[in-house]
C-alpha cells in the first residue's frame, strides 16, 4: 500500500499531463525533432566548415564555432529528451539526470550569451580601437575568453544544483520558481538581462558609429563634387596672383580633390604642355616645374586602389556585423516571451499551453543559426555547400554506377 502510494506520488511528480495540451504535444514533438535534426547538422556543418576551410578561420569565426558548441550541446543531447517527456508527457529519467539536464540547459544558454557578448565587443573594438582589438581578441586571448566563459558559466549555476527539478508547465527539467532565492533571480536577471542588454547597447555604438563615418563620407562626396567644378575658375585669370587668390579660397578637402584632374592630365597632356615640352631645351623658354608637367605619377594608381579597398573592408564589416545583430536579435526573440511570462506568473495562473509554446520557442535558438550564416554570410555558404557535394558525392557515385549496371 505504502508502495503504491510512493510510486503514484513520483508518477503525479514527474507528470505534466492535462486535457488542455493532449493535442499540443504532437506538435511539440514534431517542433522538437526538426530542431533536432537541424540543429545537429546545422552546427556540426558550421564546426567542420571552420575547419577543413582556411578561409574561415578566422579570430571572428572562432567566436561563431564556440556558439555552434553550446548550441550543439542542447540539440544533440538535451533536445531529443525533451521531445521524449512531450511525447509521454511525463519525465522518464529520473531525478539525477533531470538535475543533470537543467544544468546542462543553462550552462548552454548562458555560454551563448557570454559569446554573444564577446561577439558584440569583438565588432565594436573592431571599429572604434582596432589596437586594442588585436590585443584582446589575439589568438590566445581569444583562448582565455572562451575558457572564461565555460567556467563562468559552470560557476554560476553549479550552486543550483539543488533547485534543478522537473517543471509540469513546461514540461521539461528547470530551476526551481521559489527555491534557491534570490541567488536564482540573481543569476538570471544577470544573464538574461543585464547580459543581453549590454550586447544591445554595443550594438547600438556600432551603428551610431556606421552611421557618423556615413554622413562624414557624404559630406566628403558632397564637397569632392562641388571641387570638380571649380578649378576652372582659376584657369581664367593670366596672373599668378589670380591663381594663388583662388587656391587660397579653396579649402582641404577640395585641394586634394584636384589631383583626378591633373591625373587625367598626365596620361592626356594638351597643347600647351606639349609645346612647353618641345622647347624645353631652348634657352629663352622658362622650363616648367615638375608639377607642372608630370605631376607625381605614384599617387595616380594607389589612390583608387586603397579607396576600393577600404570601402571593401569597409562593406565586409558592415555585413559581418548585420549578421551578428540578426544573430541577438533572434536570440532575443526566442528567450524573451518565455522569461516575461515566468516573471509576469508566479503563480502559474496562466494556461498551461501557453507556458509549453514559449518554452518551446526557446528551442529555435539552438538550430537557427546556421541557417542565418547560410543566408547572410558567402564564405559560410559556399562552404555548406562544399560540405553537402562531399557527402552527397559517395551517394552519386552509387546511383550512377546503379543505373549503369541496370542499363
Amino acid at each position: 500500500m505504502l508502495m503504491n502510494q510512493t510510486n503514484h506520488t513520483e508518477g503525479d511528480l514527474f507528470s505534466c499531463s492535462s486535457p488542455s495540451v493532449q493535442g499540443y504535444r504532437y506538435v511539440a514533438v514534431l517542433w522538437g525533432c526538426a530542431v533536432t535534426i537541424t540543429g545537429t547538422a546545422g552546427n556540426l556543418m558550421t564546426i567542420a566548415a571552420f575547419a577543413l576551410d582556411s578561409r574561415l578561420r578566422t579570430r571572428f569565426n572562432v567566436l561563431i564555432v564556440n556558439l555552434a558548441v553550446a548550441d550543439l550541446l542542447y540539440c544533440t543531447l538535451l533536445q531529443p529528451i525533451s521531445v521524449d517527456s512531450y511525447l509521454h508527457l511525463r519525465w522518464r529519467s529520473g531525478q539525477l539526470w533531470c538535475r543533470v539536464f537543467g544544468f546542462l540547459l543553462f550552462l548552454s544558454n548562458s555560454v551563448s550569451i557570454l559569446t554573444l557578448c564577446l561577439v558584440a565587443v569583438s565588432r565594436y573594438l573592431l571599429v572604434a580601437k582596432r589596437s586594442l582589438f588585436d590585443r584582446v581578441f589575439s589568438n590566445r586571448g581569444l583562448v582565455v575568453l572562451l575558457c572564461s566563459a565555460w567556467a563562468l558559466g559552470l560557476l554560476s549555476f553549479g550552486p543550483m544544483w539543488q533547485v534543478f527539478v522537473f517543471v509540469p508547465q513546461v514540461c521539461t527539467c528547470s530551476f526551481h520558481r521559489t527555491r534557491g532565492r534570490p541567488y536564482t533571480t540573481i543569476v538570471l536577471l544577470l544573464y538574461f538581462f543585464v547580459g543581453l542588454g549590454c550586447v544591445g547597447v554595443f550594438y547600438l555604438l556600432i551603428y551610431r558609429r556606421v552611421l557618423s563615418a556615413s554622413q562624414a563620407l557624404l559630406r566628403y562626396r558632397f564637397s569632392r563634387r562641388s571641387s570638380r567644378r571649380k578649378p576652372a575658375l582659376p584657369a581664367q585669370g593670366t596672373d599668378d596672383s589670380g591663381v594663388e587668390s583662388g587656391a587660397a579660397k579653396t579649402s582641404t578637402s577640395e585641394v586634394s580633390c584636384q589631383v583626378e584632374p591633373v591625373k587625367i592630365t598626365c596620361e592626356n597632356p594638351p597643347a600647351p604642355i606639349q609645346s612647353a615640352d618641345k622647347n624645353l631645351n631652348s634657352p629663352t623658354a622658362q622650363k616648367p616645374t615638375l608639377d607642372d608637367v608630370v605631376p607625381k605619377p605614384s599617387p595616380a594608381p594607389a589612390d583608387p586602389s586603397s579607396n576600393s579597398g577600404a570601402s571593401s573592408e569597409d562593406a565586409e564589416i558592415k555585413r559581418v556585423t548585420r549578421l551578428c545583430f540578426t544573430v541577438f536579435l533572434c536570440f532575443a526573440c526566442c528567450f524573451v516571451p518565455f522569461l516575461l511570462l515566468t516573471i509576469a506568473d508566479r503563480q502559474n495562473r496562466a494556461p498551461r499551453i501557453l507556458h509549453m509554446f514559449c518554452a518551446n520557442l526557446t528551442w529555435l535558438n539552438s538550430c537557427i543559426n546556421p541557417v542565418l550564416y547560410a543566408v547572410m554570410n558567402r564564405q559560410f555558404r559556399h562552404a555548406y555547400r562544399r560540405l553537402l557535394s562531399r557527402a552527397a558525392a559517395p551517394f552519386s557515385w552509387l546511383w550512377a554506377r546503379g543505373l549503369a549496371r541496370t542499363s
